[in-house]
């Protein structure tokens, strides 16, 4: 569906330790974690300063006040993993009792920020940081777990309306429960093999890593803009480009880098199209400095875009609310 003006989306995924405990230890990435309380506040700001609207996609697990409500708030029906390494529902036993405990697992206190600070949209990256499209589990399973990011949310007057789907791994028939539980929008894949999610052993093979750095500073697979997409009710908003972070051993290509999300930014704005930039919170953990740096500098270019084209930004729900009026 055609759009009357481009418009940014930028989604996050808000998760901490439960989006790499299946990846890392703890002891390994503990130093970027310890920093989000930090970065969050620090994203809010420069955001509202630029009027730019963040969705936070946040893992069920993060509004639980303490181990008490993950547990309460956990479904029945937890996901059947043949690769038990991604059953989250594992660490239970090791986490602290709350944030004040543990900032790794808990985030009560960033999310009741984000919540008040009213410019930005809270919406699900699932309850337990769910894998779609791994071995073993099953649609029922995913529904429970849908369910209870829902409910542990609407405990704090957050009504859930978006979901980005962990490692970006999209099922068409979970679309259809998403549907049918009231969300508007996801976040769906650039339309190039390099980034398929459907094939999860095909998408982390050497080839394709390689070639998903190398599109990072070269365009390879496209500005990927996008026009809106209905699918089974739900309304896709892909993403046109992960922000990696700055990198200290690639810092000659940083500049490459940032052009090559600008030009994306400047084809949306000229064709009345989406441009979807998404990353993690947790990413600025290291180079804080240089990472909100670059992100400034996009801000900025939105803001000569908005000026020049009437380039918009909204969070995901609000672009979906757009899309269907």
């Amino acid at each position: 569906m055609k759009l009357e003006q481009g418009h940014l989306v930028i989604s996050l995924d808000f998760e901490l330790f439960w989006g790499v405990f299946d990846v890392r230890t703890l002891e390994s990435y503990q130093s970027q974690l310890e920093k989000v309380s930090e970065i969050v506040p620090r994203l809010l700001a420069l955001s509202d300063t630029y009027n730019i609207h963040l969705t936070f996609a946040t893992v069920g697990f993060l509004f639980a006040k303490n181990k008490e409500e993950i547990i309460q708030y956990s479904p029945k029906t937890k996901p059947s993993y043949s690769n038990s390494n991604f059953n989250p529902y594992r660490l239970l036993n090791t986490i602290g009792k709350n944030e004040t405990e543990d900032v790794y697992h808990y985030a009560t206190s960033l999310v009741e920020k984000i919540q008040q600070n009213g410019n930005h949209e809270i919406g699900s990256h699932t309850f337990c940081h769910y894998y779609c499209n791994e071995t073993g589990q099953t649609a029922a399973q995913f529904e429970a777990d849908l369910l209870a990011s829902i409910q542990i949310a609407k405990q704090q007057d957050i009504s859930i309306k978006s979901i980005v789907f962990p490692r970006n791994q999209i099922n068409e028939t979970y679309i259809k429960i998403c549907a049918k539980h009231g969300i508007l929008s996801y976040r769906g894949t650039e339309n190039h093999w390099m980034y398929n999610t459907h094939n999860t052993v095909h998408l982390a093979n050497t080839k394709n890593r390689i070639f998903r750095l190398l599109d990072t500073y070269l365009n390879i697979s496209g500005h990927n803009t996008h026009d809106l997409e209905l699918q089974d009710g739900v309304v896709n908003i892909p993403s046109s480009r992960f922000l990696r972070t700055y990198n200290k051993n690639l810092s000659f290509l940083e500049n490459q880098k940032i052009k090559r999300i600008k030009r994306g930014m400047t084809h949306a704005a000229k064709h009345k199209q989406v441009y979807h930039l998404w990353f993690h919170p947790h990413n600025f953990g290291e180079n804080t400095e240089q990472n909100f740096s670059a992100l400034e500098e996009l801000f900025l270019h939105y803001k000569t875009l908005e000026s020049s084209y009437d380039f918009q930004s909204k969070t995901m729900t609000s672009l979906a609310n757009l899309a269907k009026s």
